[in-house]
């Protein structure tokens, strides 16, 4: 179970979390490693302040689920288990080689602490409603977080789930929707805008909150009201992030879903993060 620490602590889990991210992107030269950095907060956030969790055994029954529903960003959640001690640091070397706990793409057969194999947008918000029905059946007093992505609201499914969430009054699942505005495709609301949000989910039935996913304490006031919310209805984060987040070269370049960082690269990356600011 994580205990309750302070932002500057959370702050410091957040770079750990972008250098784990970035020593397994350097393995393979390339990756989402946009998206690994801009959600790195809100992952910090999550298993530091929010999700109750046992380190040791990941399986345990009374566990908050996190539901990882956009697959590539797999790196992104290894760094997070990594950094929360689930999954050994000395595998960072391994990611996304053959036989690896590390895949590209995240599989929940293959890696402690993923819950759900994702991949095929739009599937994470109705797994999770199903997941917290069942937890409801055990009276079970155990959370669903579902990080999905804004390419996921272009998936009719996501909308029903959205829209089932609410008629059954899940108040046990907390959604997070990172809108970083970027598709493989292009800018996301140029593709199919789903602005305005906060009023969307709103009138689905859902309690909304939408934050800068980049400021850790405003994640943090965030995620606390979401569990607390007495409403039976279930929560959902919206949070802006920014793609390649605390490395200026990387938030500067005008397509970057899937980036191929040079050689020299790495190097000014880490230094970046490790100094904790854009170099």
């Amino acid at each position: 179970m994580t205990g309750k620490i302070s932002n500057t602590s959370l702050e410091q889990r957040a770079r750990n979390i972008r250098r784990h991210a970035l020593r397994m992107a350097e393995v393979q030269g390339q990756g989402y490693i946009a998206q690994a950095l801009g959600i790195a907060d809100v992952l910090a956030v999550s298993y530091f302040d929010g999700l109750n969790y046992r380190a040791h055994d990941p399986e345990w029954e009374g566990r908050d689920r996190f539901l990882l529903s956009i697959g590539h960003y797999a790196i992104a959640l290894y760094a997070a288990l990594i950094e929360a001690g689930i999954i050994p640091e000395d595998e960072i070397e391994t990611y996304g080689s053959d036989d690896s706990r590390l895949p590209m793409s995240g599989m929940a057969s293959y890696t402690p602490g993923m819950e759900i194999t994702g991949g095929s947008l739009g599937q994470g918000l109705s797994i999770a409603v199903g997941m917290c029905l069942g937890l409801k059946r055990k009276q079970s007093g155990s959370f669903v977080y579902n990080l999905l992505s804004d390419g996921e609201l272009d998936e009719g499914s996501t909308w029903e789930a959205a829209m089932s969430a609410a008629s059954f009054g899940l108040d046990n699942l907390i959604a997070i929707v990172d809108v970083n505005n970027m598709q493989a495709d292009g800018p996301s609301k140029g593709i199919l805008n789903f602005e305005p949000l906060h009023e969307k989910f709103a009138a689905f039935g859902w309690h909304v909150q939408r934050v800068d996913g980049n400021v850790i304490a405003d994640l943090v006031t965030a995620f606390r009201a979401a569990r607390a919310c007495g409403q039976r209805k279930p929560r959902v984060i919206i949070c802006d992030t920014k793609m390649g987040k605390g490395v200026d070269f990387l938030e500067a370049r005008e397509r970057n879903h899937f980036l191929r960082v040079e050689p020299e690269e790495w190097s000014r990356a880490l230094e970046a993060i490790n100094a904790g600011r854009a170099s």
